[in-house]
């Protein structure tokens, strides 16, 4: 049973991988990495958060544009992969990081997160040019609140205890690494009780819940991206 909700929760659902080179003439290129919260599934293209993200820093006249390697399903060390296959190189201006509810669902070992983490973070700090000030780490949401979940009697309180944890070690790696942590959690447990908050799916992110992780984290980027 556990493996057949993990067939329907990761491998049936669509996974796209986006992928652009840098390039000087466009402004700033903002790198985007991780899963399905990232890439945007179960909404469509312009309600992604990094898309959203883009729109609103050019109506601030901040021209940038979005590139996303992301798919769903991903964990630490696909996403690991993921980078390799898709060769991707920097640098880029402005570089983010969320990943690791597929390492929780999944029950990977917590150290493997860690240390996994940590090469993602190294990573991302690479490809925005060593500058960890470029670097910006979103936490992982929590679907223990969302009908998918009940609807497949999986443990709220103990979903919302390891993410808690996971949450923690990214924080505290982002911390010791100057890269700025921007915590959606909270937020995203307004979806128990309120559906819009919720993508037609019912466990992904609407692009209601997008724009207030978007909300949450402009200010950052927008005053790093016009002091430049």
């Amino acid at each position: 049973m556990r493996l057949l909700i993990i067939l329907c929760f990761f491998t049936l659902i669509s996974c796209a991988t986006q992928k652009k080179e840098p390039m000087s003439d466009v402004g700033f290129v903002h790198l985007a990495l991780g899963d399905s919260y990232t890439i945007g599934e179960a909404v469509n293209v312009d309600e992604r958060w990094p898309v959203q993200l883009a729109h609103r820093l050019r109506k601030d006249s901040i021209k940038i544009d979005p590139v996303i390697v992301a798919t769903t399903g991903w964990t630490t060390d696909e996403l690991i992969s993921g980078i390799v296959k898709a060769d991707v190189e920097g640098p880029y201006d402005f570089v983010t990081l969320l990943i690791g509810v597929n390492n929780q669902y999944r029950g990977y070992p917590i150290d493997q997160y860690e240390r996994e983490f940590k090469q993602l973070l190294d990573q991302a700090i690479k490809f925005a040019g060593g500058n960890p000030y470029n670097v910006m780490v979103v936490s992982i949401p929590d679907y223990g609140v969302t009908p998918f979940a009940k609807k497949k009697l999986l443990d709220a309180d103990k979903i919302a205890r390891e993410l808690d944890n996971y949450n923690a070690i990214a924080e505290k790696i982002s911390k010791l690494r100057d890269v700025q942590f921007i915590d959606i959690t909270p937020g995203s447990k307004k979806a128990k009780d309120n559906s819009s908050l919720i993508a037609s799916d019912g466990l992904h992110p609407s692009g209601k819940m997008y724009k207030m992780w978007v909300d949450q984290m402009y200010d950052h980027v927008f005053n790093n991206l016009s002091s430049r």
